[in-house]
């Protein structure tokens, strides 16, 4: 009796699941800009969706302690996001780590854990000393033990930098006049391998896509059951950066979750009735 109302259980949360998924995408999202465009005077801005391109595991840099690191150090655990920062910038970047801050706290998934951070001024001035100012601000407002361990800020000379954004396609600029950089916003997902998985645009993640990325470019590795069922019924749209519903698997799905639900249903009232007669039958004899 107690698998049959798992069963049932399992059924109806299935049939609640196919009808969100059929009736609304994962989230609004945040849309990206449209290939090629470029506000005006800026045409050297933007972002390139580079899907699928190996970030260089090579490429050296110091963290926030002044050690000397390489991107490799950090591949081959688990997933990673990836953002592309100056820490003195006076707007932009702010808001994109308060953004992804915000996000992160709001994910049952712990920085160093699930999943790493790294974090990479494409600032050639910037030092080790500045980074480490920033990790602690954002570690503060995190608010999660070992989260030190699992989120990196890092510095690095102009020829690193340049590779690096290279293969991200974050293209920037440096404005003589105001004395500042500027640049699109967007994050990165990166596999364990340090492949590019997914990018979300803005200053604003929702925690719930965050959470679907990793588990997908995480291939297995983080995760749960119902992970794996939203993954099934929710595909990344690299165009609008952000999770929609595939209909005919949500469809699939629902009609799997009425029949396991109906047959649940047909079995238990046959279950009562055979009981039923039995009990008849005792107090007759």
């Amino acid at each position: 009796m107690r698998l049959l109302t798992n069963s049932t259980l399992v059924a109806a949360a299935l049939l609640l699941l196919a009808s969100l998924a059929f009736g609304q995408g994962m989230t609004s999202g945040i849309l990206s800009p449209p290939a090629g465009v470029r506000p005006p005077g800026l045409k050297n801005v933007g972002i390139q969706q580079n899907l699928n391109q190996q970030i260089p595991p090579d490429l050296a840099f110091k963290d926030d302690l002044g050690r000397s690191v390489r991107l490799q150090d950090y591949f081959g655990k688990k997933p990673m996001i990836l953002n592309l920062v100056y820490y003195n910038c006076p707007m932009l970047c702010g808001e994109v780590l308060s953004g992804l801050v915000n996000s992160l706290r709001m994910m049952k998934f712990d920085i160093g854990r699930e999943f790493d951070v790294i974090t990479v001024s494409f600032d050639p001035h910037e030092t080790p000393e500045i980074a480490a100012k920033k990790k602690a601000e954002f570690l503060k407002r995190y608010k999660r033990a070992g989260a030190e361990q699992g989120w990196h800020f890092l510095v690095g000379n102009q020829s690193a930098i340049e590779a690096l954004t290279k293969v991200a396609g974050f293209q920037y600029q440096y404005d003589d006049k105001t004395k500042q950089f500027a640049h699109a916003t967007a994050i990165m997902i990166l596999t364990p391998e340090g492949k590019i998985a997914q990018y979300y645009y803005g200053v604003e993640y929702p925690p719930k896509d965050l959470r679907l990325g990793l588990v997908e470019a995480g291939q297995g590795k983080i995760g749960n059951v119902v992970d794996q069922l939203l993954l099934y019924c929710y595909h990344y749209d690299p165009e609008q950066g952000k999770y929609s519903a595939v209909v005919l698997r949500v469809v699939r799905l629902a009609g799997l979750a009425t029949m396991l639900f109906l047959g649940s249903f047909i079995f238990l009232m046959i279950r009562r009735g055979t009981v039923h007669d039995e009990q008849k039958e005792g107090r007759l004899r």
